[in-house]
């Protein structure tokens, strides 16, 4: 970044004690489409057009979620009917996420429910649920019980009985080539250790399935809606949730990454992978 600009870090501070920066002329995007950096300011017209916008993360890397919460932000103060759907959290916890949200459950008993869903410290998501409690942005669980793709990634989808197959709206499972292609790029080729490759795809793809579905679900209850969708970056690419999405509807979406060198940069990513690279993290 120039000298003569603020850090990111500075920039979040000043955003999060005083609210009177101008934040999306800090938050510098990279537009994989037109192949140039702008600031977060520029692309909010084009971004506001999507119903859908995934924002990924590494889970452990709090300025990720810095981000991310800066853009729920500025698409909030915009205008958009904004809601937040989130990988960290099942669906059938959304009724304490409304609670949370109508301010009908403290900080202590929410985060009973934060970690019986997500085993990532408080400090790195926190800032988000505040912000969504204090402005009533309504926070959607997408994901499902953590014991079935783990049980996929060791013993395969045909290994799941009726009933939990009901709790994934009885999807199909489908692992073809050109999607393990994607999860060796995404993933990196090792990336699921000891486990069989296919039931790791396999699994991958229940995530990917059930999310789009819940997202797509929440949008035809609220047809005005604009989902952010927090997620690893894994899923937020376009081969993965976000090609899920297209095959069950035409709503249009976004994805945007974090930069992350010589993994997700420039010069790695492409059109068919984002639109947009967040910079500077």
């Amino acid at each position: 970044m120039k000298k003569s600009a603020l850090s990111f870090i500075s920039v979040v501070v000043f955003f999060l004690v005083l609210g009177t920066v101008d934040i999306q002329q800090h938050l510098r995007l990279f537009d994989v489409n037109r192949g140039k950096e702008i600031a977060l300011a520029e692309a909010m017209p084009a971004l506001k057009q999507n119903r859908i916008i995934l924002v990924g993360e590494h889970h452990n890397n709090k300025k990720h979620h810095e981000a991310q919460l800066i853009i729920i932000r500025a698409l909030k103060e915009s205008g958009a009917r904004v809601a937040v759907g989130l990988e960290m959290f099942r669906s059938d916890s959304q009724q304490a996420l409304d609670r949370w949200v109508a301010g009908a459950m403290d900080e202590s008993e929410f985060k009973k429910i934060y970690f019986d869903n997500w085993s990532y410290p408080w400090s790195t998501y926190g800032m988000i649920f505040d912000y969504a409690r204090e402005e009533k942005i309504p926070l959607i669980g997408l994901n499902v019980p953590m014991e079935i793709p783990r049980q996929v990634a060791q013993q395969g989808f045909q290994s799941l009985d009726e009933a939990q197959r009901e709790k994934l709206s009885n999807i199909t499972c489908r692992v073809d080539k050109a999607y393990m292609d994607f999860i060796k790029k995404a993933f990196g080729a090792h990336a699921h250790g000891n486990l069989n490759f296919t039931y790791f795809c396999e699994a991958q793809l229940v995530w990917d399935n059930v999310m789009a579905i819940n997202a797509l679900e929440y949008l035809d209850k609220n047809p005005d809606a604009l989902v952010v969708v927090l997620t690893g970056t894994g899923h937020a690419r376009k081969d993965a949730m976000p090609r899920q999405i297209r095959r069950r509807s035409e709503v249009a979406y976004a994805v945007i990454l974090p930069d992350v060198k010589g993994i997700i940069d420039p010069g790695t990513v492409d059109k068919q992978d984002a639109d947009y690279l967040i910079l500077d993290l």
